[in-house]
């Protein structure tokens, strides 16, 4: 298990636009698991490249609760949006502070897997919010950006009203 540190708010690599991923080789392959093992380590449900300091096309998603379902994306791209869902989220990379954000309830994604091969996949619900925040990453976009508001330390510890959406 290899993990790699998780750069903060402030890092210059969260906002630059990622460059393409070229080659689909050992190191990439090597990324794609270095990003798995540090997303669950931090008990994150997605991590994209820029989050480690690489400044790639490259991101991974999980959000089933035995982690056992990775999605790998690699040059990834939203193909379809539909309907919209308003609801907390949080980021490895903004410590201790969570908002409230409006995302698409289903989206549509075209990437390449590890091999190079393109794919389509659908995702809503929580999937489709986690996959709307992690593609963002690749654009130097970071929640805090596109949030509605940002919780209160209390509102982080307990219920808000968009947890019942």
């Amino acid at each position: 298990m290899a993990t790699r540190k998780i750069v903060k708010l402030g890092d210059e690599a969260l906002r630059k636009i990622c460059k393409p991923q070229e080659k689909f080789d050992f190191r990439l392959h090597l990324l794609l698991k270095d990003l798995a093992d540090t997303m669950y380590r931090a008990e994150g449900v997605g991590l994209a490249a820029p989050q480690v300091g690489i400044l790639r096309r490259v991101a991974v998603v999980d959000v089933s609760e035995d982690q056992d379902e990775l999605l790998e994306l690699v040059n990834p791209e939203i193909i379809k949006r539909e309907g919209s869902q308003c609801g907390r989220e949080g980021c490895l990379s903004v410590p201790g502070r969570q908002a409230v954000v409006t995302r698409p309830m289903a989206v549509t994604v075209r990437a390449q897997d590890r091999h190079g091969e393109w794919f389509e996949y659908d995702a809503e619900g929580f999937e489709a919010r986690a996959i709307c925040h992690e593609l963002d990453h690749l654009d130097g976009v970071v929640y805090l950006d596109v949030m509605d508001r940002e919780l209160t330390p209390e509102e982080i510890e307990g219920h808000i009203p968009e947890d019942d959406q």
